[in-house]
Formats: structure tokens, C-alpha cells, sequence
């Protein structure tokens, strides 16, 4: 793996940290809806850390991607950046009370989509050579595609929508894109952390 300013040992271990913030996430939301409230702060605080954690790997993983898919990389690479900006942005709005949680997780589910958009064209890339293992390659492809279903949240935001009441099914659909951050990307993370660090 060809990552000039970065040791392959370096990337391994930011994919695994990105992983073990989503696990994180996972566990504080889940015990925000069944011990307290309270710890919904601590999830909010790891939904930004996955972004910025996921625009680091991007920016590591750069010089592979651009070797392969030079346009490409470019631009997903600037939205990871976008994404990452997004997932804070909505964790703002909530620990601040700027806004509820149904607005803020707009910001949070776009932010994700555009990671997941660079993590889909990054493995999209990779399909034409065998840097990588060709199972790993295909799952972070279709991890990257559930992540960017999140887009389905930009109608949300525009217009403002901050309650789960009527909500029309296109904004529903935007919190799929969840499934892929919290239950799919960081197996995919941790998966190829494990195989960079070998």
C-alpha cells in the first residue's frame, strides 16, 4: 500500500480507530434509549469523531486513490471533508440545543453519506488491481453505496424538518444510511485495519 507520508501500520490503526468510535456511537445511543438520556451528549460526541476520523483515513488512503481514479480521489476526497464538517455541524446543533435531534441528525446522516460516497469511489478504484483482497474491496463498495443513502436527508435539511411526525418516506429512507455507518463501516474499518497493519 503505497501511502507516501503515512506507514501502512498508521492507516491500520486510524481504520480501527474509526471503527471502534462507530462501536462506541452504537453502544451511547443504545444506552441513551435504554438507561438515560444523558448519554445521547456521548454519542453526539462520537458521531463528529467518526468524521473526523473517517476524513483522516481518506486523506491517508489519498495518494493510493489518486494513483488509481486521479479525478475521483480529488473530489471525494473534498467530500469526506464536506462529510466530516456535517457529521460536527450536527453535533453541534444537538449538544447545543440549536436544534432537535431530528435536524441535527440530518446534518449527521448527509455528513456520513459523503464519507460513504468517498469510501464507495475509494473501493471502486481499488476493484482494478489486487492491492487489496477482492471481498474487502466489494463490502466497502456496498457499505459506501448503504452509507449514501443519508443524502435522502438534504430535502430535511433545506427545509427544516425537526420532528418524526409525517415524516414523507424519502426523509425516512435517509436514516438507512445509519445502518451503514453504526452497523456495516466499522466492520469494513476494522477489517481492513487489520489487513494494512499485517
Amino acid at each position: 500500500m503505497t501511502t507516501r507520508s503515512f506507514s501502512t501500520a498508521t492507516v491500520g490503526w486510524a481504520a480501527i480507530a474509526t471503527g471502534v468510535a462507530v462501536i462506541l456511537a452504537v453502544i451511547f445511543i443504545t444506552l441513551m434509549y435504554t438507561v438515560s438520556m444523558s448519554f445521547g451528549v456521548v454519542n453526539d460526541v462520537f458521531n463528529s469523531i467518526i468524521g473526523i476520523t473517517s476524513v483522516l483515513l481518506a486523506c491517508m488512503l489519498y495518494p493510493e486513490h489518486h494513483a488509481r481514479s486521479p479525478v475521483m480521489s480529488q473530489i471525494t476526497l473534498v467530500l469526506a471533508v464536506i462529510g466530516a464538517i456535517s457529521t460536527v455541524v450536527g453535533s453541534v446543533l444537538i449538544i447545543f440545543d440549536f436544534t432537535g435531534f431530528v435536524l441535527a441528525g440530518w446534518y449527521t446522516a448527509v455528513g456520513n453519506a459523503l464519507i460513504g460516497l468517498w469510501l464507495a469511489a475509494f473501493c471502486y478504484s481499488m476493484q482494478r488491481g489486487d492491492r487489496f483482497p477482492r471481498n474487502l474491496v466489494t463490502f466497502g463498495l456496498v457499505v459506501g453505496v448503504i452509507m449514501a443513502l443519508g443524502l435522502l436527508g438534504i430535502p430535511g435539511i433545506l427545509t427544516g424538518v425537526d420532528s418524526m411526525d409525517s415524516l414523507p418516506w424519502y426523509l425516512l429512507a435517509g436514516f438507512l444510511g445509519f445502518i451503514g455507518t453504526y452497523l456495516l463501516y466499522p466492520i469494513w474499518t476494522i477489517w481492513f485495519g487489520q489487513f494494512a497493519i499485517k
